[in-house]
């Protein structure tokens, strides 16, 4: 048996998702020169200040970007730094969440953190 059907390490994903994503966050952080990083699991409440915890115990954290997945609570959270937030608005932070919001929704969480990923490095352009 493979392990492609095994979660990996009982996550959301199995092991070749888990090299994809790395693989995209590691060309994403190349290409742009910010550090992209994901979350995936419960924020507390409030969700929002419960991110941007998270956010600011990345090292580097002006030109971090996080996505904070909390799918039991269907929520996602993009947190900019105040550098990255320069390069990344609101406006195609949104675009990125309503494009992973879909995939989300299709059942699909890898595809829809690789379709947020590659958004969110487009918008910011290369460094």
């Amino acid at each position: 048996m493979s392990d492609e059907g095994i979660a990996a390490l009982d996550g959301p994903f199995t092991t070749r998702q888990l090299l994809r994503l790395d693989e995209a966050l590691r060309v994403a952080d190349q290409q742009t020169g910010l550090t992209f990083s994901v979350y995936i699991g419960d924020l507390g409440e409030p969700t929002r200040e419960t991110a941007e915890q998270l956010h600011r115990r990345i090292e580097g954290a002006a030109t971090a970007v996080l996505l904070a997945i909390s799918p039991g609570q269907r929520l996602l959270e993009i947190v900019t730094g105040s550098e990255a937030r320069k390069r990344i608005s609101d406006r195609d932070a949104k675009l990125a969440a309503l494009s992973m919001a879909a995939s989300f929704a299709g059942g699909d969480l890898a595809g829809g953190v690789l379709a947020g990923i590659d958004q969110l490095a487009s918008h910011a352009g290369r460094h």
